[in-house]
């Protein structure tokens, strides 16, 4: 069963997603504080569907891209407070599609088993 679930999750992951226009988030550990971070970084998105540098215009990079900070920083002791901070806090809503709430609770949810178990997390 392990097997089928790990080739479909393979296959899904080929799959095309559209990006969210209101940006995307980098999901860390900070064991030391026994939480959950997730930096959101805004950006644009040019006629191709590529994410851009709002301030730029350029293509960012997925890999080998000079190092951007993030317009906002959320910290959470677990997957749910994380979530609902992301979604339910005053002010803007740092998540517009709902694939991407979908994929960032599985992510904080993989982030917390790492945490708790003491585990270095790795996003997908």
């Amino acid at each position: 069963m392990a097997e089928v679930t790990s080739s479909l999750d393979d296959q899904l992951s080929q799959r095309f997603i559209e990006l969210d226009p209101s940006g995307y988030f980098l999901i860390k550990l900070d064991a030391e504080a026994g939480e959950l971070v997730a930096e959101h970084y805004s950006n644009d998105l040019d006629e191709r569907g590529r994410a851009i540098d709002p301030e730029t215009g350029e293509v960012l990079a997925c890999r080998g891209g000079g190092p951007r900070k993030p317009s906002t920083s959320f910290r959470g002791r677990t997957a749910k407070e994380l979530g609902i901070a992301l979604t339910e806090a005053d002010g803007t809503r740092p998540v517009s599609r709902l694939d991407h709430a979908l994929y960032l609770g599985r992510e904080l949810q993989k982030a917390e088993a790492c945490l708790k178990a003491g585990v270095a997390y790795t996003q997908d």
